[in-house]
């Protein structure tokens, strides 16, 4: 116990000391309106660099946590308590599938096609194909010369 409170004694007298000589004392009263401008100045340019200075030091430590992770995970595997192996594309046909997947209860292929409904096509109506010479007589008494005719025949 008395080791952890003299360890809190010299840290705390530590910090103290490093704020005197970082951070003098500010005598604001006897400065002039531009004199202060400089001040605040000169304090915005040196938190500037602080906070480079932290973001450095931050992003070098996430670098180095990356790579501690790394090397611990390679001397994991190095160690032979996890492999992992190398694995391979496979080209299956769909039975080999089917019967890897259900095991031995399909021995037979199966036919996909054999659940599908069938649609019978309807046949077009074609036109059969007659003599021109058959139908001269129609085409004789067609329009008003043809009506003439039958209707003269006709008494």
């Amino acid at each position: 116990m008395n080791m952890m409170e003299n360890e809190k004694q010299a840290r705390k007298e530590e910090r103290e000391r490093t704020l005197t000589e970082r951070v003098p004392e500010l005598q604001l009263s006897s400065l002039s309106l531009e004199d202060i401008q400089n001040l605040c100045k000169e304090l915005h340019q040196k938190i500037d660099v602080v906070d480079e200075e932290r973001y450095d030091i931050d992003s070098k430590v996430k670098k180095n946590t990356m790579e501690i992770q790394d090397l611990s995970q390679k001397i994991f595997e190095l160690k032979g308590k996890m492999k992992r192996p190398a694995l391979k594309r496979v080209r299956m046909s769909a039975d080999a599938m089917m019967g890897a997947l259900l095991g031995a209860k399909v021995k037979e292929s199966v036919d996909f096609k054999a659940n599908l409904k069938t649609v019978k096509k309807e046949e077009e109506k074609k036109e059969e194909v007659t003599d021109w010479r058959k139908n001269v007589d129609a085409i004789a008494t067609s329009g008003m010369e043809g009506r003439k005719k039958l209707f003269d025949a006709a008494p």
